[in-house]
């Protein structure tokens, strides 16, 4: 098959690696990708919000399958706009419709779906700028800390854990009045802190048969001791001791299957993944939140893992036959420490060469935010560069990526040093 993977960061160059080792692979196109896709297959400079554009793409180009990896074009209605349109209605969509896609795109749709089909996640209440007074009300009856998130897209930033009333205040008028995240914090859902260790759980479907991936923990904030404010991940570690078989049978029955029966009795088409953002709150499993993409960092550590065909199970996620498919998972531990330039998540400089790359040894490297420049290879993003070790020991594992991970160099490189030790306790 000649395939379309759209994106340009971590989680794009880990996916376009492990499609190009498929058989079933002919001709590989990232759009736009970056210096790691380039390895893999051929970079397309294509906007992938311009559908116009990908159809031009798809049709030129004689598309068998179009991966979407970011979030934003599923939003958009991609899958939608490809799927209706008769020159390309053959392609294969790995990604859910525009209706699917606002498990992601609305957390106050994901909270009402949740409530719908009794799905177990916090509670909550959502507020516009017209009823900020009500939301304040609202604040004073919960308990600190308090959880407040933008309703839209707002590239994994637009959540934020306050302890102090008056704190929580502040972030609801920032986000409401002052416009914090522009549209996405139009409307913004204020829920109640859920105490407990949070897992990130894959899933695989056609919209009817589903296959449970590799689960992992994610890093979200900048510094160490999980300090300071949310990125969009500093590094991931697969599998995760907690996520035990009865706390992983809790999470199917409880949580997996019900959403699955939940886009069908909703009438959503779905085929692709659903990514479960959830909380271990003393055993039992409860949803902070929908991603209806794989998550980055998380895919870096999470794809190393399989080593069944990964084109083969888009395939069966397309053509509606996910049952037949045999997922095969090595057991070792994988951990991923992702580097990022300094100031992120804030402001930060691009275009800084990056060096030691090619003095990497028993680790995979995924580029992130990292462009050719030339011969040489520059930062691009906040989250520069992925690195990713294999080992039956997590602590072999944790030393390996932390090794490798000091020998890659760019200006201002910071990391965490702490990913997956809380694990190894």
């Amino acid at each position: 098959m000649n395939i379309l993977l759209l994106g340009s960061g971590g989680r794009e160059h880990a996916l376009a690696w492990k499609i190009e080792q498929s058989p079933l692979c002919k001709k590989l196109y990232i759009a736009p990708g970056n210096a790691g896709t380039q390895l893999c297959g051929t970079n397309a400079e294509l906007p992938v919000n311009d559908f116009d554009e990908v159809v031009s793409f798809l049709i030129e180009k004689q598309i068998d399958m179009l991966v979407v990896g970011p979030e934003e074009p599923l939003v958009n209605g991609i899958a939608d706009t490809i799927g209706q349109n008769p020159a390309t209605s053959h392609v294969k969509i790995i990604g859910p419709s525009a209706a699917g896609a606002m498990l992601e795109g609305s957390k106050q749709f994901a909270k009402e779906f949740m409530q719908r089909h009794n799905i177990p996640t916090a509670a909550y209440k959502s507020f516009t700028a017209e009823s900020y007074e009500e939301g304040v009300d609202f604040l004073e009856t919960l308990k600190p800390p308090y959880v407040l998130k933008a309703d839209g897209l707002a590239a994994g930033k637009g959540v934020a854990i306050v302890q102090s009333l008056d704190g929580a205040i502040d972030v609801l008028q920032g986000m409401l009045k002052g416009k914090a995240f522009g549209k996405a914090s139009e409307k913004v859902v204020v829920e109640e802190f859920l105490e407990g260790t949070e897992v990130s759980v894959f899933v695989a479907t056609d919209g009817k048969n589903w296959v449970l991936l590799p689960e992992a923990k994610d890093y979200k904030r900048i510094g160490e001791g999980d300090t300071g404010p949310n990125t969009g991940g500093m590094g991931a570690v697969s599998p995760v001791a907690f996520a035990d078989a009865e706390f992983m049978e809790k999470v199917k029955t409880r949580i997996v299957q019900p959403t699955i029966d939940g886009l069908l009795k909703d009438n959503i088409s779905y085929k692709g993944f659903i990514f479960l953002g959830l909380m271990n709150v003393n055993g039992d499993p409860y949803v902070i939140e929908y991603n209806v993409r794989m998550g980055d960092p998380e895919t870096e550590a999470v794809l190393p893992r399989i080593s069944s065909d990964w084109v083969q199970l888009m395939q069966c996620i397309a053509d509606g036959n996910l049952q037949d498919y045999s997922l095969e998972v090595c057991p070792e531990f994988a951990v991923t420490v992702m580097l990022v330039s300094g100031g992120y998540p804030g402001s930060y400089e691009k275009g800084h060469v990056i060096t030691g790359l090619d003095q990497i040894d028993g680790s995979h490297v995924f580029y992130a935010g990292a462009a050719e420049k030339g011969e040489k290879v520059v930062s691009s993003g906040g989250r520069v560069v992925a690195v990713t070790s294999l080992h039956t020991s997590l602590e072999e594992a944790r030393r390996t990526s932390m090794e490798n991970a000091e020998k890659i160099k760019f200006h201002q490189v910071n990391f965490r040093k702490d990913i997956g030790l809380d694990l190894q306790r």
